[in-house]
């Protein structure tokens, strides 16, 4: 992100000028954190468009995005030149661009090109910007698809989870109903095997019993002939 140029000149004359040209002076040497110090000292004693632009820079190369944009807008609305509050909303551009919320990064490119319409870093800073919104934006759908996908796949796998396990139920339960007939078959046929064997053993007895009768009735036929006298010699 091109253009992050501090103010000077004609600024530097207003109040706490001393601590603003000792700021100007760190930043220029990229002593960052000693230009923050001045700035806010500047700052505390004079609130100033340029010392809340300065400062805003400082913290930006920081990496301190959030609290650049703070400066930056402050910066934006106290300014009343075109030119600088065009270079205030360009940077502020910067700042949400470096912290990823590229729309307003978009907007402030915008604003910047309403007060500086000729101004071809800014031009080319809102390309990027866009052009990165789009990458985000469709990386964003790609991963709204996939997700879309893995959901789709992950509800098909409950449902063939869950066919096969009505399938097991069910295989089960004819396996159940299966061994319960084999065993009322078995049950039967051993019943009937026990009827048999009690059928035979009646007529076994039946036999017994008549058996039984024809040796009383010989007995008893025996016993009543009359024995035969002895022959006389």
């Amino acid at each position: 992100m091109a253009c992050l140029g501090i103010l000077v000149g004609a600024f530097a004359q207003r109040g706490a000028h001393k601590w603003l040209r000792q700021g100007d002076k760190a930043y220029l040497k990229n002593e960052y954190p000693q230009a923050e110090e001045e700035y806010l000292k500047a700052q505390i004693k004079d609130n100033t468009t340029k010392g809340a632009f300065n400062l805003g820079n400082t913290i930006y190369q920081q990496e301190r995005y959030q609290e650049a944009i703070e400066q930056y807008e402050a910066a934006a609305q106290a300014a009343k030149s075109p030119g600088v509050k065009g270079m205030a909303y360009h940077n502020l551009g910067n700042a949400y661009y470096q912290a990823q919320e590229l729309e307003k990064s978009i907007e402030a490119y915008k604003n910047a090109l309403r007060h500086r319409p000729k101004d071809q870093e800014t031009k080319v800073n809102l390309a990027l910007a866009k052009k990165q919104l789009q990458m985000q934006q469709q990386q964003q759908q790609q991963q709204n698809q996939n997700k879309e996908n893995e959901e789709n796949q992950e509800e098909q796998e409950q449902q063939q989870q869950q066919q096969q396990e009505q399938n097991q139920e069910q295989q089960q339960d004819q396996q159940e109903l299966a061994q319960q007939e084999e065993e009322q078959q078995q049950e039967a046929q051993e019943q009937a095997t026990e009827d048999l064997t009690k059928e035979e053993a009646e007529a076994l007895l039946k036999i017994m019993e008549e058996e039984e009768k024809k040796v009383q009735e010989k007995i008893r036929k025996a016993k009543g002939k009359p024995s035969k006298s002895k022959k006389e010699w």
